[in-house]
């Protein structure tokens, strides 16, 4: 299946750090080599970048580790097809614009089913489970709330929403999900997802898929705050938590905001030390 890789902050940072480990596993420590992609939300606006091409033998995604964009939101994909055919209209992640502002979105995972999920107010461009779904969600969200919510007590019923159409395409197959407004950071938890938030004191990290590492002290200030979310912890010296199938995450400003389908804490966490939760 596909990876996905997400970062939340409260000052713009860059994710070089972590896009370097990420897009080894598109065609070199991983089997993802049917495209790749990564968005940024900055200073009001937003870019992405995608290519069909495997990630870790692209000029472009070099270019993104050599060109540091600092972003407070971060949405990163690589590709293993399963679903539609290897072209660029089939890559992650996809926008769609709604309320004024543009969503991003990005899936791991593979759905049954998906063709008769009704569409309303977006068609997808591609062929792939992903995009409908992506339509479909948007456009129930959009049929309830045809205003963007503004009232605190609106969020939240708009995260309720989004955490029950979450789990009915869960109940279609594998749907791990990465979304975003430009003010928050959504990630929903259907088999496999990790996350870790850095803060002071900050101490070094390495690697796990390239020879690689950075002492975040010398890059940060007492008051950064930044969270990861991956498939797979990118680190093999550090602590990251698991997040429970079934499970949505709120982040804004690198911090969990709201959570909803939080199971009961166990051993859930990776690593030596478990860490405080909230990179980069």
């Amino acid at each position: 299946m596909c990876e996905l890789l997400g970062m939340s902050a409260n000052v713009p940072t860059d994710i070089c750090f972590s896009f370097t480990g990420f897009l080894h596993r598109g065609g070199g420590t991983g089997p993802h080599r049917d495209g790749w992609g990564i968005a940024f939300y900055e200073e009001g606006g937003y870019r992405d970048f995608r290519d069909p091409h495997p990630s870790v033998r692209s000029p472009i995604a070099r270019l993104i580790c050599d060109y540091p964009i600092k972003s407070n939101i971060v949405i990163s994909h690589i590709r293993q097809a399963n679903v539609g055919q290897v072209r660029l209209a089939n890559t992650h992640p996809f926008v769609r614009e709604m309320w004024g502002q543009p969503w991003c979105y990005a899936h791991n995972g593979q759905l049954t089913g998906w063709s008769s999920l009704p569409l309303s107010f977006y068609r997808p461009v591609g062929d792939t489970d992903s995009e409908h779904a992506f339509c479909w969600l948007l456009g129930e969200l959009r049929r309830r709330f045809p205003e963007r919510p503004e009232a605190p007590a609106e969020r939240e019923q708009l995260w309720r929403l989004l955490h029950q159409l979450c789990e009915r395409l869960r109940g279609l197959g594998v749907f791990n999900l990465l979304l975003a407004d430009g003010d928050y950071l959504y990630t929903f938890c259907s088999t496999k997802l990790a996350h870790i938030t850095r803060r002071a004191p900050f101490g070094k990290a390495s690697l796990s898929d390239a020879e690689l590492a950075v002492n975040f002290a010398e890059h940060t200030t007492p008051d950064d705050i930044v969270s990861v979310i991956a498939t797979e912890p990118l680190t093999d010296n550090e602590d990251w938590e698991r997040m429970s199938p079934g499970e949505l995450l709120v982040w804004r400003d690198g911090i969990i905001q709201a959570s909803y389908g939080r199971r009961p804490a166990s051993s859930d966490a990776v690593g030596e030390a478990r860490a405080t939760r909230p990179d980069e």
